[in-house]
């Protein structure tokens, strides 16, 4: 079985392993995407990746979920990971008149990643949506994606949606990176993304720049570049 193979079985594995004795909506999606971007920096290479997770919400606001992708940037700093892995849980509910609280914990993975600093990272997050507006931040309580030292990194997210008719909604996004004792890696990107919904499938278009060219991958890829990226999204 490959690797890629894999991905839906473990991501399937992890579903069913979520807390069935409680009530709430179980969902599952799948995507493929033409450039997996992860605060703007290229995670394949500027290559498609496949994609798909389970989310469980709980009626009490608590929710879990797991996620995955295929990815190039392990095997581009002489590992071995071809997939990442994300586990998440946090407490999601308004508290106020049309304004949301959500808090959580979320661990990247990179299973047999044969790096010599762990590019495996947990993170608090936090975040406030008032209205179409979502403001967000994260930080690390491990290393940062195998910086080394670089405990306590945060990630600083403003983006907003914006129902613009037909099905469509547009999502502009800025985000800030530090990298704690890697000053020379924190940066800032952008986003524009375009939406559509048509049944269970969601079609989007983004653009996505950043202010760095610090991260390279293989044959000296900028993987921080501007870029155009189209993604087609399952729910069911």
């Amino acid at each position: 079985m490959t690797r890629i193979a894999k991905l839906p079985l473990a991501l399937l594995c992890t579903a069913l392993a979520l807390p069935a004795w409680a009530d709430g909506p179980l969902s599952f999606n799948a995507s493929l995407t033409s450039d997996y971007r992860y605060r703007g920096i290229s995670q394949s290479r500027l290559k498609p990746a496949l994609q798909g997770g389970a989310d469980f919400a709980h009626d009490s606001g608590f929710y879990l979920g797991t996620w995955g992708s295929t990815i190039k940037w392990i095997k581009d700093s002489g590992g071995d990971a071809s997939t990442e892995f994300d586990f998440y849980g946090g407490y999601k509910k308004e508290i106020a008149a049309g304004l949301t609280l959500d808090v959580g914990l979320l661990k990247y993975v990179y299973f047999n990643h044969e790096l010599a600093v762990s590019p495996d990272t947990l993170e608090l997050y936090g975040a406030l949506t008032a209205g179409p507006a979502t403001l967000k931040v994260s930080r690390s309580t491990s290393n940062l994606f195998g910086f080394s030292d670089s405990k306590g990194s945060m990630y600083y997210d403003l983006s907003a949606t914006f129902d613009v008719g037909n099905g469509f909604s547009l999502t502009p996004h800025v985000g800030r990176q530090t990298v704690k004792r890697n000053g020379s890696y924190s940066y800032t990107d952008y986003s524009l993304t375009l939406n559509k919904t048509v049944g269970a499938v969601t079609w989007g278009v983004a653009l996505v720049d950043t202010n760095t060219d610090a991260y390279v991958g293989a044959k000296g890829k900028d993987l921080g570049k501007a870029g155009l990226v189209l993604s087609a999204k399952l729910a069911f």
